[in-house]
């Protein structure tokens, strides 16, 4: 299962209506809940702002909506694209500004399915997918002494969005995968003889 890295968006016109088709990350329903309001907000000059989003370590949380177009033409052709696409905690936005000209029901499955379609292909060639893990925050201080020593030792683990802070000693914050949180917590107090503690969130 994989899951999105950052923002991507694609558009496309047909038959003159503009249709904005637009991936965000999304960790639970009440984040798809606010994007979806933001998004509404900034295009309020659109005729529809249509929503599908698959969301849990199962993708087990689904959420979708024709916004006004008939039903079933927009937010379920989407919702089946993201699902098949492997992809989990992803939201999509198709905005349309409608362009006078009808599609009828088989064109607008047609085009709400293509544009997650594509925004998904471009995601993809962008290198904008990663695989899903479990991570746990962590952060630990010490002397700059120990500094060094263990940040060699770190390399050993899959770590994500480190920071240091230098101040008296150095703080160092990040992401652990799940399953390597207890090994980084067991590495850290052996190199410092007990002196350093991991604190895990």
């Amino acid at each position: 299962m994989n899951c999105l890295k950052e923002y991507c968006a694609f558009e496309e016109t047909i038959k003159g209506s503009r249709f904005l088709s637009e991936l965000f990350p999304c960790d639970n329903q009440s984040q798809a809940r606010d994007l979806i309001k933001e998004q509404k907000s900034k295009y309020s000059d659109s005729t529809h702002v249509v929503h599908a989003f698959v969301i849990g370590s199962g993708a087990e949380i689904l959420g979708m909506s024709d916004d006004g177009e008939p039903s079933g033409t927009a937010g379920r052709p989407a919702l089946d694209v993201l699902k098949g696409s492997g992809c989990t905690n992803i939201l999509v936005t198709i905005t349309r500004w409608f362009g006078g000209t009808l599609l009828g029901t088989g064109g607008l499955v047609k085009a709400y399915s293509n544009g997650v379609k594509q925004v998904l292909t471009k995601a993809g060639e962008s290198g904008l997918f990663e695989e899903l893990v479990q991570k746990r925050p962590f952060n630990f201080t010490t002397d700059y002494s120990s500094y060094k020593l263990l940040k060699l030792q770190l390399e050993q683990f899959v770590l994500y969005d480190v920071t240091e802070a230098f101040g008296e000693a150095v703080t160092i914050k990040g992401l652990v995968r799940e399953e390597q949180a207890e090994s980084l917590c067991n590495k850290v107090l052996d190199l410092t003889n007990g002196k350093v503690q991991v604190v895990l969130s």
